[in-house]
């Protein structure tokens, strides 16, 4: 039965098929799974060859489509830090120090290594965490309580897919704001509750990917959190391909087959959406440390 505190009854579409729900958090604009397993009961969660993002696999269309679009990504993101770097009111550095939250398999801190960037990440798959050090020369430790090198701090960090993850939001922002350089550059990218393809797929939109995704985020929940740690937002951008791929994954969650017709109408119907009201299937969020 709905209550005044849920917004959305679902379900675990890839690994348990369990049931879950989405309520209202305290702050207005997030919404939080319920009940959100233990921290020691969430890896069995991640037990599936569907989970694209702790392997390096390619073995059918969803998996070769991630590839291809990650391959686009990870080139504009390695732009966007560079960007915001020559934006920081600094000191010419002769080393630059990027700090990737969540890592997976570790391509995004190669190709940021590949730029003279001094990188460190953190992966707590053990698989994922392997596969990205073998890429990297061992630069990935499993959590952030790890990081012992307090002298050293970052300009940037990143958190790609991963904010929607994280246990304790508080703590984890309370251990990420010593680590960053004053003025330094925090980037965090979720999806976005908010969009026409959340809409439209509803209990099926698989950006809701429950209870792997423990928070969801609108773009007033995540500013109201962050500022209140003293961030300050400087910009939200865009990610225009998640409302396909997210899209085609929801398809085969309703229809029970993938639909690449139907999800790329969806999916193009979101984008062109969000050009007026700004609720893109996910977004990029730059905040400053203040």
């Amino acid at each position: 039965m709905k209550n005044e505190k849920t917004f959305l009854f679902l379900k675990d579409h890839s690994v348990s098929g369990e049931q879950f729900e989405l309520i209202y958090n305290q702050y207005e604009g997030i919404l939080e799974t319920h009940p959100q397993p233990q921290v020691e009961e969430l890896s069995k969660y991640y037990e599936s060859e569907d989970y694209i993002s702790h392997t390096d696999t390619k073995q059918n269309l969803l998996e070769q489509l991630y590839h291809l679009v990650r391959k686009i990504s990870l080139k504009r993101k390695l732009k966007l830090i560079n960007y915001y770097l020559r934006r920081q009111d600094q000191s010419f550095k002769p080393t630059r120090r990027l700090l990737d939250v969540g890592c997976g398999t570790g391509d995004f801190l190669k190709i940021a290594q590949n730029d003279d960037w001094r990188v460190i990440g953190i992966e707590p798959n053990i698989n994922a965490r392997n596969i990205a050090n073998q890429k990297t020369n061992n630069i990935v430790i499993e959590k952030l309580e790890d990081y012992k090198d307090l002298d050293n701090k970052f300009d940037v960090i990143t958190l790609w897919h991963v904010f929607e993850h994280i246990h304790d939001l508080d703590n984890q922002i309370n251990l990420l704001k010593p680590l960053l350089e004053d003025k330094g550059t925090l980037i965090i990218a979720v999806p976005n509750y908010k969009s026409y393809d959340a809409e439209y797929y509803k209990s099926f939109w698989a950006a809701y990917d429950v209870p792997r995704h423990l928070w969801h985020f609108s773009q007033n929940g995540i500013k109201q959190l962050l500022e209140g740690f003293g961030f300050v937002c400087q910009k939200t951008l865009p990610m225009l391909f998640d409302s396909f791929y997210v899209s085609l994954l929801s398809e085969k969650y309703k229809r029970g087959f993938m639909n690449p017709f139907m999800a790329f109408w969806i999916g193009l119907r979101s984008n062109l959406k969000a050009k007026r009201s700004g609720e893109y299937s996910s977004l990029i969020y730059v905040f400053k440390k203040g």
